[in-house]
């Protein structure tokens, strides 16, 4: 890894470029500047450090917020000019509390959908500590694990047959019906997205590299 940072094109005043993304949803949580110095402490630590231009010193996020960024992995672009970090947050990126430092829009053509299972888990959590009378994901709530497990069972019989009429925009539905009652009885038994996730890299991902 020393030789890389080596090998990292820094600019005039020492400086790189830093993307941090969440690395449980993808969200961009903010844009900084590392230096060598702090680049290094980064690594060491496995917490993100920055260099603030108007400071002119390194900075340790979430050092007085609590808001820490723990380091998953770090990546070079092509030019080597260019970082990404991808980070597991511990809290808000922006000093606002927003989750993210790009939550103005400036033009929006369409909603992007990439983060958009993170979403709906948000809004699902929302609903169960802040029942909303009317609300559908409230009524299961209150109906309890049966309701919802006998759902989750009537779901997978509706996608079976969206697939069996080899109809696309059925089975399209059909599965979003059953994501989104599994993210409900996710919520329920407290298991998160991160844990699938996990589960994932563990049996496609690390699997994979060990049968290379």
């Amino acid at each position: 890894m020393k030789t890389e940072i080596k090998n990292l094109v820094f600019d005039e005043q020492g400086l790189i470029p830093a993307i941090v993304q969440d690395a449980n949803t993808g969200n961009v949580l903010t844009l900084a500047y590392m230096n060598e110095e702090s680049l290094n402490k980064t690594i060491e630590t496995n917490e993100t450090w920055f260099y603030s231009r108007s400071r002119q010193a390194l900075w340790n996020k979430g050092e007085t917020s609590g808001n820490k960024q723990q380091i998953k992995k770090i990546s070079y672009d092509c030019d080597s000019d260019a970082l990404l970090v991808h980070v597991d947050p511990l809290g808000p990126a922006c000093h606002t509390g927003e989750e993210s430092c790009f939550y103005n829009d400036l033009y929006t053509k369409e909603q992007p959908a990439a983060d958009i299972i993170e979403r709906v888990v948000g809004k699902i959590k929302e609903r169960r500590n802040e029942p909303q009378d009317g609300s559908y994901t409230t009524y299961l709530f209150n109906e309890g694990i049966d309701k919802i497990l006998k759902k989750v069972g009537e779901e997978s019989t509706e996608v079976i047959i969206g697939a069996k009429n080899n109809d696309k925009n059925e089975l399209t539905a059909e599965i979003s019906d059953l994501v989104y009652h599994v993210l409900v009885l996710m919520e329920v038994q407290g298991v998160e997205i991160a844990d699938i996730k996990q589960e994932l890299v563990q049996r496609h991902v690390e699997t994979d590299r060990k049968n290379k």
